[in-house]
């Protein structure tokens, strides 16, 4: 490969983390700690991707759970009790997210066969930097270390879907062509930070958030429940305007060549 520079990767249900279960179980925690309130799973995951305050802002502005907390407190989630979520919800995270560290199969493969070609490994995450320097050494430990990682507090312009998080990357490796780059998430706000970027972009179905599986689950399912979870997450990513859609982190190397290809001949994302 001469043309890619580089390939940005999320974290959670990306890399690591198969299911993306690491921050929405906490999310669940944190409603029910701290009043006593109950949110699904499902829930928990609708905004994934989005910065953790913006998250829980955004599950507290989802109609069904908006109805719920009203009926239950007279009024809308207000900006304090976003707040007091959140401070309950950050100790939790840190704590727990270095048991979430295991990477998702064909991930170091993957990893290793970008370096082999000299491309650059860039990261970031909805994640805040105090979370992510929990994840950092316990990725390192498993055999994953990207040469960037950006969390998403790191910045005065915020994060996803803005692409700064992306171009911060791109300073820091020293990276000079934004058409070189690829964006991989399992979250519409990732693929919306890449295209905002205007970077490539490749959207994970099957091992990320939208999917929602344990590796447990995908690992022995059948063909059927593959195909109804690859429907499922396809719908979210339908109309992303995503450049290629795939099941896992595994099946990378035949996009990037791909793009690579494309390149060759001029296109651009």
């Amino acid at each position: 490969m001469t043309n890619l520079q580089a390939v940005m990767f999320d974290w959670a249900g990306t890399v690591v983390d198969f299911g993306s279960f690491a921050p929405t179980t906490i999310f669940v925690e944190a409603f029910k700690r701290e009043y006593d309130f109950d949110i699904s799973l499902e829930e928990a995951r609708v905004p994934m991707g989005l910065g953790k305050w913006d998250h829980i802002k955004a599950v507290g502005e989802l109609p069904e759970v908006d109805a719920r907390w009203q009926a239950k407190f007279g009024q809308p989630m207000q900006k304090e009790d976003i707040d007091k979520i959140y401070q309950t919800f950050m100790p939790l995270q840190v704590k727990k997210v270095a048991e979430h560290a295991d990477l998702i199969p064909g991930a170091k493969e993957v990893i290793d066969g970008l370096r082999q070609h000299n491309i650059k490994i860039g990261s970031c995450t909805g994640y805040p930097r105090i979370v992510l320097d929990a994840l950092l050494p316990a990725a390192k430990a498993n055999g994953y270390s990207p040469d960037c990682a950006v969390a998403t507090d790191d910045l005065k312009a915020g994060g996803r879907p803005a692409p700064y998080m992306l171009l911060q990357n791109m300073i820091e490796l020293a990276v000079d062509d934004v058409k070189a780059c690829v964006k991989v998430d399992d979250s519409l706000p990732g693929i919306t930070e890449g295209l905002n970027a205007g970077m490539w972009t490749v959207a994970l179905l099957l091992s990320g958030n939208e999917a929602g599986l344990t590796l447990q689950e995908f690992e022995a399912a059948d063909e059927a429940t593959l195909a109804a979870a690859r429907i499922k997450a396809q719908d979210v990513f339908a109309h992303s305007g995503a450049h290629y859609q795939v099941d896992t982190i595994a099946d990378l190397p035949d996009v990037l060549a791909d793009i690579e290809l494309r390149l060759s001949k001029g296109d651009r994302p």
